[in-house]
């Protein structure tokens, strides 16, 4: 059986959120804005429950097999006005661990993070990733979505 039929995507747990925050922290632009401590800083637990409170996001992780956490994502569903007032999935945060890229397991993820959105009658799905993620951007072109428009963020 190949790696990515053993494969689970499932809803994110507490205990989950130190793997989370390691695959976050996992390159340049996560290893300045994440502070991966043992124990991790409480404002992320914080975090956790109110994302996991929310009906409108899920935040699921990947599993390997042996039950490992290898990868995330997390699906807002943004209600608006827009568009005839039609709901937008954003997909914030996808994520594979280091040692696991190049499976297919991102890809599995967006896919499902797609279905879910169609599931919940939004009309387009949405994403953003930095201008410096070339990797990133090819993989998301290759999964149909477009460069459409121009992120702009403002950090506090």
């Amino acid at each position: 059986m190949d790696t990515i039929s053993k494969i689970t995507i499932r809803r994110a747990r507490r205990d989950d959120v130190q793997a989370i925050v390691a695959m976050l922290a996992d390159d340049r632009l996560g290893s300045a804005r994440e502070r991966l401590e043992d124990p991790l800083p409480p404002s992320y637990f914080r975090a956790f429950e109110a994302v996991d409170r929310d009906p409108n996001i899920q935040l699921v992780v990947a599993e390997d097999g042996d039950r490992a956490v290898i990868g995330c994502l997390q699906l807002c569903i943004l209600p608006g006005l827009s568009s005839q007032g039609a709901s937008r999935g954003l997909i914030e945060d996808v994520r594979v661990a280091s040692h696991c890229r190049s499976r297919g397991i991102g890809e599995r993820l967006v896919q499902w993070a797609v279905t879910e959105a169609r599931a919940k009658d939004c009309k387009l799905v949405e994403l953003l990733t930095h201008h410096t993620r070339v990797d990133a951007q090819r993989f998301y072109a290759r999964l149909g979505f477009q460069a459409s428009h121009v992120g702009m963020t403002l950090r506090f």
